[in-house]
């Protein structure tokens, strides 16, 4: 299991665009995906699991990935989440 944590630095939180982002590439990986914040879980495959997280800016998400491609897979949600949600200092 690969884990890292994102703290949202995008004024907006996490809506629909990073969401969907983050959905998509998660979709392209065979391993498990599980995103929390606020003491909710989300599946990562699934774009309305993860708004329904209710996630602002400077929440904290972490993420377990779980998996064959767990790797490949921590490195692009890494990736999208610095992409679409700002940089971060934590990884």
């Amino acid at each position: 299991m690969k884990e890292f944590t994102f703290i949202i630095k995008d004024k907006n939180g996490l809506h629909a665009r990073p969401a969907g982002a983050i959905s998509a590439a998660s979709k392209t990986f065979e391993s498990r995906v599980e995103i929390s914040a606020n003491g909710k879980v989300a599946d990562g495959k699934r774009l309305l699991s993860i708004m329904a997280l209710g996630a602002r800016c400077d929440t904290e998400l972490s993420f377990k990935i779980e998996g064959h491609d767990e790797e490949r897979a921590k490195i692009a949600l890494y990736n999208v989440c610095k992409e679409k949600l700002g940089e971060n200092e934590r990884g």
